[in-house]
């Protein structure tokens, strides 16, 4: 069973994958972006680097990083580790990517997660497909989970039946925002900050969802609109109200602040701005307290 099984508390398990793992290196990097839809294709040298000193502002509170392996199957995608598995209170659920190139990540995750003791207990399978950056646990009962064009009705049904009754599995019906081949998760507009704190960027929110975030007491920190393309909302809490984000929004690290958190901010021209994967995307987190 995993613990603390939320979005803020402290890490104490986590999942990642090095740019030696996923991007290999130069030639591949060179051969590969263009097909998977980068801006750029990301330096690997600077990718490494950019990688160790995430990973170690992540050590630095105490957690324990499982480092995914490599395989032939695999694209510099596989970077973003979060999207290809999900938790839940039994264990660990593989998703089925709705992005083609990605489809052979879950299993290779499956059979690390095993080796490491990790209990994997459902995998979405067929016409159902969910991704990880669609999924957001606001506490052990309470579930949030993105209707995007990455996760469909048949993957959200295949979850229900997977976490079982007695979860609340809240659905936000995401906008078409810039369609089908664009990166656009629930994830993207939200982050937790702590159990009652959200970073967000409303203006892409469904209002419902935005509604039933309020209903249930949380307050609202607003990422401003010329910092939303450039991942201002996409934070990674390592411990409640402590947070990892990339350069280049000192609006919303300002607002953060004054919301009483503590923020760390880490250069990602190589491992976030390309794929448009932030902190988030960057970490598949398995256990907090």
């Amino acid at each position: 069973m995993l613990t603390g099984l939320n979005e803020f508390g402290r890490l104490r398990r986590v999942a990642m994958r090095r740019p030696q793992d996923a991007m290999i290196d130069q030639a591949t990097i060179d051969r590969e972006w263009r097909d998977l839809n980068y801006h750029t294709a990301p330096d690997f040298r600077r990718a490494v680097t950019e990688h160790q000193r995430f990973a170690e502002i992540i050590a630095g509170v105490g957690a324990e990083i499982i480092h995914l392996p490599a395989d032939d199957a695999l694209t510099m995608d596989s970077l973003y580790v979060r999207d290809a598995a999900a938790i839940c209170p039994r264990g660990v659920i593989l998703c089925n990517m709705g992005k083609a190139a990605r489809r052979g990540e879950p299993a290779i995750h499956g059979h690390a997660f095993e080796q490491a003791s990790i209990p994997v207990i459902g995998k979405i399978t067929s016409s159902g497909s969910v991704e990880g950056g669609d999924l957001i646990w606001l506490d052990e009962k309470t579930v949030a989970i993105g209707r995007t064009y990455r996760t469909n009705d048949e993957g959200i049904r295949q979850f229900k039946d997977i976490v079982g009754p007695g979860i609340h599995v809240e659905v936000a019906v995401m906008p078409h925002y810039k369609g089908p081949s664009d990166v656009f998760h629930l994830m993207s507009v939200i982050s937790p900050l702590d159990r009652d704190l959200q970073l967000v960027y409303s203006p892409l929110m469904p209002i419902p969802f935005r509604e039933w975030l309020l209903d249930k007491g949380m307050d609202l920190v607003e990422v401003p609109d010329e910092e939303f393309a450039s991942m201002g909302c996409n934070v990674l809490a390592i411990a409640p109200r402590e947070v990892v984000m990339v350069k280049g929004n000192p609006e919303t690290r300002r607002r953060m602040e004054a919301a009483g958190c503590k923020v760390h901010v880490i250069e990602a021209d190589a491992i976030s701005v390309p794929g448009e994967g932030g902190p988030t995307c960057l970490t598949r987190p398995l256990m907090r307290i």
